[in-house]
């Protein structure tokens, strides 16, 4: 089965649409997480809008990139921006995820840190909107 990382490797066109074409890229395992992870984010918003950039699944809010997220063989890699990053590096070590300037790695074998998560969508929210007004 292709991954998207392998889209991302031979710097293929999209060859989904959508998000949804985009999770049924992966083995059922790795779907279940991807779609945990998407509805954790919507979770946290009532109008988002749900976009492919980066070739990788993305949603705005209120115009305004608002997180990635993207499916590998070993993790689900979450792309919440700089700040959204830096923000929670204390988290990220404590729970001994890998992370860098821009993301941060959720092991597909372990449950995914819904709380966590939710708390970095709602602080992207927050910086969107600080910046709105």
């Amino acid at each position: 089965m292709l991954y998207a990382a392998l889209f991302l490797f031979l710097g293929m066109k999209n060859t989904f649409k959508n998000i949804d074409e985009y999770i049924l890229l992966f083995p059922i395992e790795v779907q279940e997480k991807l779609l945990e992870l998407r509805g954790i984010i919507h979770s946290q918003v009532s109008e988002l809008e749900e976009y492919i950039g980066y070739q990788m699944p993305a949603f705005r809010h209120k115009g305004k990139p608002l997180v990635y997220f993207a499916g590998y063989k070993k993790h689900i890699g979450f792309y919440p921006g700089a700040d959204g990053i830096k923000n929670f590096e204390k988290d990220f070590e404590k729970n001994k995820y890998k992370f860098s300037k821009g993301a941060v790695q959720f092991p597909i074998d372990e449950a995914l840190p819904s709380a966590l998560i939710a708390k970095i969508v709602r602080f992207r929210i927050q910086e969107i909107e600080q910046k709105k007004s």
